[in-house]
Protein backbone atom coordinates (compact mmCIF):
# COMPACT_ATOMS: atom_id res chain seq x y z
CA UNK A 1 0.00 0.00 0.00
CA UNK A 2 2.84 2.71 0.85
CA UNK A 3 4.67 1.57 -2.17
CA UNK A 4 1.91 2.47 -4.21
CA UNK A 5 1.25 6.05 -2.99
CA UNK A 6 5.32 6.31 -3.36
CA UNK A 7 4.97 5.45 -6.92
CA UNK A 8 1.91 7.94 -7.01
CA UNK A 9 4.35 10.94 -5.60
CA UNK A 10 7.17 9.56 -7.62
CA UNK A 11 5.05 9.95 -10.72
CA UNK A 12 3.11 13.35 -10.15
CA UNK A 13 6.48 15.32 -8.80
CA UNK A 14 8.15 13.61 -12.38
CA UNK A 15 5.78 14.98 -14.37
CA UNK A 16 6.00 18.31 -12.57
CA UNK A 17 9.30 18.70 -13.06
CA UNK A 18 9.26 17.61 -16.43
CA UNK A 19 6.72 20.06 -16.88
CA UNK A 20 8.54 22.76 -15.84
CA UNK A 21 12.01 21.84 -17.70
CA UNK A 22 10.13 21.92 -21.04
CA UNK A 23 8.32 25.10 -20.07
CA UNK A 24 11.36 26.66 -19.05
CA UNK A 25 13.13 25.76 -22.31
CA UNK A 26 10.41 26.71 -24.56
CA UNK A 27 10.05 30.11 -23.24
CA UNK A 28 13.80 30.69 -23.34
CA UNK A 29 14.18 29.42 -26.78
CA UNK A 30 10.89 32.19 -28.17
CA UNK A 31 12.72 34.99 -26.06
CA UNK A 32 16.07 33.94 -27.93
CA UNK A 33 14.52 33.98 -31.01
CA UNK A 34 12.93 37.50 -30.98
CA UNK A 35 16.39 38.50 -29.63
CA UNK A 36 17.71 37.80 -33.03
CA UNK A 37 16.18 39.76 -34.85
CA UNK A 38 14.38 37.63 -37.47
CA UNK A 39 10.88 38.26 -36.36
CA UNK A 40 9.67 34.97 -36.39
CA UNK A 41 10.82 31.76 -34.22
CA UNK A 42 10.70 28.25 -35.32
CA UNK A 43 9.12 27.54 -31.38
CA UNK A 44 6.34 29.84 -31.55
CA UNK A 45 4.05 29.71 -34.03
CA UNK A 46 1.88 31.75 -33.26
CA UNK A 47 4.46 35.08 -33.63
CA UNK A 48 4.82 33.54 -37.42
CA UNK A 49 1.59 34.31 -37.87
CA UNK A 50 0.98 37.52 -36.30
CA UNK A 51 3.77 39.23 -38.09
CA UNK A 52 2.63 38.07 -41.45
CA UNK A 53 -0.78 39.29 -41.03
CA UNK A 54 -0.16 42.60 -40.43
CA UNK A 55 1.32 44.82 -42.97
CA UNK A 56 3.47 47.47 -41.31
CA UNK A 57 6.36 48.58 -41.72
CA UNK A 58 9.78 46.27 -40.81
CA UNK A 59 10.68 48.44 -37.36
CA UNK A 60 6.87 47.67 -36.33
CA UNK A 61 6.96 44.08 -37.65
CA UNK A 62 9.84 43.35 -35.19
CA UNK A 63 8.38 44.96 -32.23
CA UNK A 64 4.97 43.47 -33.11
CA UNK A 65 6.75 40.10 -33.72
CA UNK A 66 8.55 40.52 -29.78
CA UNK A 67 5.23 41.76 -28.51
CA UNK A 68 3.49 38.58 -29.73
CA UNK A 69 6.61 36.22 -28.96
CA UNK A 70 6.45 37.52 -25.35
CA UNK A 71 2.81 37.34 -25.20
CA UNK A 72 2.73 33.88 -26.60
CA UNK A 73 5.72 32.91 -24.16
CA UNK A 74 3.42 34.36 -21.27
CA UNK A 75 0.43 32.23 -22.22
CA UNK A 76 2.20 29.25 -23.09
CA UNK A 77 4.17 30.01 -19.09
CA UNK A 78 0.40 30.61 -17.90
CA UNK A 79 -1.25 27.56 -19.16
CA UNK A 80 2.25 25.75 -18.12
CA UNK A 81 1.82 27.28 -14.76
CA UNK A 82 -1.73 25.81 -14.19
CA UNK A 83 -0.60 22.50 -15.63
CA UNK A 84 2.22 22.31 -12.55
CA UNK A 85 -0.44 24.22 -10.42
CA UNK A 86 -2.89 21.19 -11.04
CA UNK A 87 -0.43 18.76 -10.65
CA UNK A 88 1.02 20.18 -7.38
CA UNK A 89 -2.86 20.02 -6.51
CA UNK A 90 -3.35 16.21 -7.83
CA UNK A 91 0.61 15.58 -5.51
CA UNK A 92 -0.88 16.96 -2.21
CA UNK A 93 -4.41 15.32 -2.29
CA UNK A 94 -2.56 11.90 -2.81
CA UNK A 95 0.37 12.92 -0.19
CA UNK A 96 -2.72 14.03 2.03
CA UNK A 97 -4.32 10.80 0.79
CA UNK A 98 -1.41 8.74 1.69
CA UNK A 99 -0.78 10.12 4.91
CA UNK A 100 -3.85 9.99 6.10
CA UNK A 101 -4.04 6.10 5.29
CA UNK A 102 -0.66 5.99 6.90
CA UNK A 103 -2.00 7.59 10.24
CA UNK A 104 -5.10 5.60 10.30
CA UNK A 105 -3.19 2.43 9.86
CA UNK A 106 -0.74 3.37 13.09
CA UNK A 107 -3.90 4.85 15.18
CA UNK A 108 -5.38 1.40 14.18
CA UNK A 109 -1.78 -0.67 15.51
CA UNK A 110 -1.88 1.68 18.82
CA UNK A 111 -5.85 0.45 19.03
CA UNK A 112 -4.97 -3.11 18.90
CA UNK A 113 -1.99 -2.37 21.35
CA UNK A 114 -4.20 -1.20 24.22
CA UNK A 115 -6.94 -3.79 23.74
CA UNK A 116 -4.09 -6.35 23.86
CA UNK A 117 -2.47 -4.32 26.64
CA UNK A 118 -5.85 -4.08 28.44
CA UNK A 119 -6.20 -8.31 28.31
CA UNK A 120 -2.99 -8.87 29.30
CA UNK A 121 -3.49 -6.37 32.50
CA UNK A 122 -6.76 -8.48 32.71
CA UNK A 123 -5.00 -11.66 32.74
CA UNK A 124 -2.30 -11.04 34.70
CA UNK A 125 -5.03 -9.31 37.75
CA UNK A 126 -7.10 -13.17 37.48
CA UNK A 127 -3.62 -14.55 37.68
CA UNK A 128 -2.59 -12.79 41.23
CA UNK A 129 -6.16 -13.17 42.38
CA UNK A 130 -5.84 -16.53 41.75
CA UNK A 131 -2.01 -16.69 43.24
CA UNK A 132 -3.88 -14.78 46.62
CA UNK A 133 -5.96 -17.44 46.73
CA UNK A 134 -3.48 -20.14 46.58
CA UNK A 135 -1.30 -18.44 49.54
CA UNK A 136 -4.55 -17.78 51.45
CA UNK A 137 -4.87 -21.46 51.11
CA UNK A 138 -1.55 -22.44 51.54
CA UNK A 139 -1.46 -20.47 54.85
CA UNK A 140 -5.12 -22.17 55.97
CA UNK A 141 -3.22 -25.82 55.45
CA UNK A 142 -0.56 -24.75 57.12
CA UNK A 143 -1.94 -24.31 60.14
CA UNK A 144 -4.30 -27.31 60.09
CA UNK A 145 -1.02 -28.99 60.12
CA UNK A 146 -0.01 -27.60 62.79
CA UNK A 147 -2.85 -28.40 64.74
CA UNK A 148 -2.15 -31.92 63.27
CA UNK A 149 1.33 -32.48 64.60
CA UNK A 150 0.31 -33.67 68.16
CA UNK A 151 -1.71 -36.25 66.46
CA UNK A 152 0.48 -37.10 63.97
CA UNK A 153 2.99 -37.04 67.05
CA UNK A 154 1.36 -39.54 68.52
CA UNK A 155 0.88 -42.09 65.38
CA UNK A 156 4.75 -41.91 65.10
CA UNK A 157 5.07 -43.44 68.99
CA UNK A 158 2.35 -45.55 68.10
CA UNK A 159 4.27 -46.82 65.01
CA UNK A 160 7.11 -47.28 67.21
CA UNK A 161 5.67 -49.00 69.82
CA UNK A 162 3.61 -51.63 67.89
CA UNK A 163 7.34 -52.25 65.88
CA UNK A 164 8.97 -53.05 69.41
CA UNK A 165 5.78 -54.82 70.40
CA UNK A 166 6.40 -56.84 66.90
CA UNK A 167 10.04 -57.38 67.81
CA UNK A 168 9.05 -58.84 71.25
CA UNK A 169 6.54 -61.08 69.87
CA UNK A 170 9.12 -62.42 67.46
CA UNK A 171 11.73 -62.72 70.14
CA UNK A 172 8.75 -64.16 72.17
CA UNK A 173 8.00 -66.91 69.31
CA UNK A 174 11.55 -67.64 68.59
CA UNK A 175 11.79 -68.11 72.57
CA UNK A 176 8.60 -70.68 72.83
CA UNK A 177 10.03 -72.58 69.48
CA UNK A 178 13.13 -73.21 71.62
CA UNK A 179 11.59 -74.70 74.96
CA UNK A 180 9.24 -76.31 72.69
CA UNK A 181 12.10 -78.09 71.08
CA UNK A 182 13.67 -79.11 74.40
CA UNK A 183 10.67 -80.52 75.97
CA UNK A 184 10.58 -82.05 73.39
CA UNK A 185 14.32 -83.42 73.80
CA UNK A 186 13.40 -84.12 77.23
CA UNK A 187 10.36 -86.01 76.29
CA UNK A 188 12.20 -88.41 74.44
CA UNK A 189 14.94 -89.65 76.92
Amino acid sequence: MHTLYVNCIDLTVSAVIMSVKQSSSETAEAVEGTKAGDGSSSSVPEARHVASTLPEPEENKRRVSTDAAVETAQEVKAEENADIAELTRDMFQKMTAYLQGDLSVTAEDYKLLEQMNLVTSKKYADMRNIALQIGDSMTGLQSKYQSLQPYLDQIDQVEESVTSLEQAALRLDAYSKRLEAKFKQLEKR
